[in-house]
């Protein structure tokens, strides 16, 4: 993956990084819009019959999104990357400002919900694409505290835009104007791969970079991480539809979406301000992935435990004031702030494009939050009494403890450090051997396969090189670092592999 030289085992050294500053800017634009598109404004209802549907505007933008985002995954690179290219993120602003800010006449009914939750589904889905892309051209170190620091961030602006621009229409209209923001820093930032670089790389016919998922040593260990990707992604539906649920719990047609969010983006700042504290000084000084996906286990637990504790309050202190919808809120959201992560460490433990590991894991957070808000109003239709908001918030603590006990457990979650800091340990060994040995590019792109064991032709192939060029390199290699054979060589690794993890210990 691009920018794997941030992985070492040094303190890192601190310098100022525009592009990083740009890229957390942006995020945070895009964070904040999601807070003001899915949580502020008004709980539009649709009237079906003698039954009042709520939040019909936000479950039609969610499967807008969702749909997009498997469409996303489905169509061929090339498409795909048409579909992400930098000039089209100015036109999704555009799309998104014109589709959040205007309000088709209310007679059409349906139809211009419809069209609404289309004209902001799909371009939010695009972007959200675009900036999975963008966060895994990063390490994941960074990736993950720059999520945490631009969550805040777009808390505490979302607040102060809630309750200093007291007027709806002026919080709204710069609401609207936060897409730009996002689109700015993707456009600055964002290496996206656009159809000039896939026609290079066929000209040359030369594979993309070396990922970790060429890396990892076993079938086992692939397996595994595929295994607990699946995991992910089923724990993204039951968490998804927790969410949901609670979008229905305290809000009444026609009145606010959420009427205690201003102290949901408190406690969602406090939140990631506590998170920063383990992910990002403790991360910092070893920048490994498996260190980070460690260290993250703690704030998932954290973010379910800020669930949970919302659960119990609402039945219990709810009558002395006490927001408990508002601390669920809180954590869900600190809680998808985790699984941003999670989506980005996937992407680069498999090799897939982390724009394909964003739609697949929000695809499912959004088609588990629309089935979710249905359920819940199923639940409310279906109650003779005025006491079901309660069992609406039961079936959402049951669907997060579910998740968080059978679904992607603490267990799965330590296994993944351990796959990711198995490969940290991996690439950090073949880095200091080619820069101990002064082996070339190709050389450097040829010692970790040979290290794994893989055959000349295997190399050659997977290389697109002939493999008497293949033979010609790791002679070279041999003769750099003072070894006779492909043993010797893997037993030298093996070497600098203990020497680095003694180095960490000590």
């Amino acid at each position: 993956m691009q920018n794997s030289s941030t992985h070492h085992t040094g303190a890192p050294e601190t310098r100022f990084d525009p592009t990083l500053v740009r890229t957390l800017l942006g995020y945070a634009c895009h964070q904040a819009f999601m807070f003001a598109l899915f949580y502020m404004g008004w709980n539009s209802a649709l009237a079906v019959g003698g039954f009042t549907f709520e939040r019909i505007d936000l479950l039609i933008t969610l499967l807008a999104g969702a749909v997009t985002l498997i469409v996303l995954r489905a169509v061929a690179l090339r498409v795909r990357d048409v579909l992400l290219n930098r000039s089209l993120m100015w036109c999704y602003a555009v799309l998104l400002a014109i589709g959040s800010s205007v309000s088709l006449p209310a007679e059409y009914g349906l139809a211009s919900m419809v069209m609404e939750g289309v004209l902001v589904g799909v371009p939010f889905a695009c972007m959200l694409a675009a900036w999975g892309r963008a966060l895994g051209a990063r390490s994941h170190g960074e990736s993950s505290r720059g999520v945490l620091l631009a969550t805040a961030v777009a808390a505490v602006f979302t607040f102060l835009l809630a309750v200093v621009c007291s007027q709806a229409p002026l919080a709204a209209a710069v609401a609207n104007l936060l897409p730009f923001g996002s689109a700015w820093a993707l456009v600055s930032v964002e290496p996206l791969l656009s159809s000039e670089r896939v026609e290079e790389n066929a000209d040359s016919q030369k594979k993309p970079a070396l990922t970790i998922a060429t890396l990892l040593a076993s079938k086992q260990q692939r397996a595994e991480t595929h295994r607990i990707s699946r995991k992910v992604v089923g724990g993204s539906v039951v968490f998804g539809l927790a969410g949901g649920l609670m979008e229905t719990y305290a809000s009444d047609p026609g009145s606010v979406a959420t009427p205690t969010f201003a102290a949901t983006l408190l406690l969602l700042a406090l939140f990631c301000a506590g998170s920063l504290q383990v992910v990002g000084v403790t991360a910092r000084r070893s920048g490994s992935d498996g260190e980070v996906s460690r260290l993250l286990v703690g704030v998932y637990r954290l973010a379910l435990l800020l669930m949970m504790t919302g659960y119990l309050f609402m039945p219990v202190l709810e009558p002395f004031g006490v927001p408990g919808d508002s601390i669920v809120l809180a954590g869900y959201l600190g809680l998808s702030a985790v699984l941003v992560s999670l989506f980005v460490l996937m992407a680069k433990l498999t090799g897939m494009d982390a724009a394909l590991s964003f739609s697949r894991g929000f695809a499912a957070l959004y088609l588990g939050e629309a089935g979710g808000l249905a359920l819940g109003n199923v639940l409310q239709i279906a109650s003779p009494s005025g006491d079901i908001p309660f069992a609406v918030a039961s079936c959402a603590g049951f669907a997060t403890l579910f998740a968080y006990l059978f679904l992607f457990t603490e267990g799965d979650f330590l296994a993944l450090s351990r796959i990711a800091k198995q490969a940290d340990r991996f690439e950090d060994a073949c880095r200091v051997m080619a820069s101990k040995f002064k082996l070339s590019k190709r050389e450097s792109e040829i010692l970790p396969l040979a290290l794994r064991g893989r055959t000349g032709e295997r190399m050659a192939a997977e290389l697109f090189i002939a493999k008497s060029t293949v033979d010609t390199h790791l002679r070279r290699i041999y003769g750099k670092c003072g070894v006779h054979s492909r043993q010797e060589l893997i037993d030298l690794g093996e070497r600098e592999s203990q020497a680095l993890l003694s180095g960490k210990e000590s």
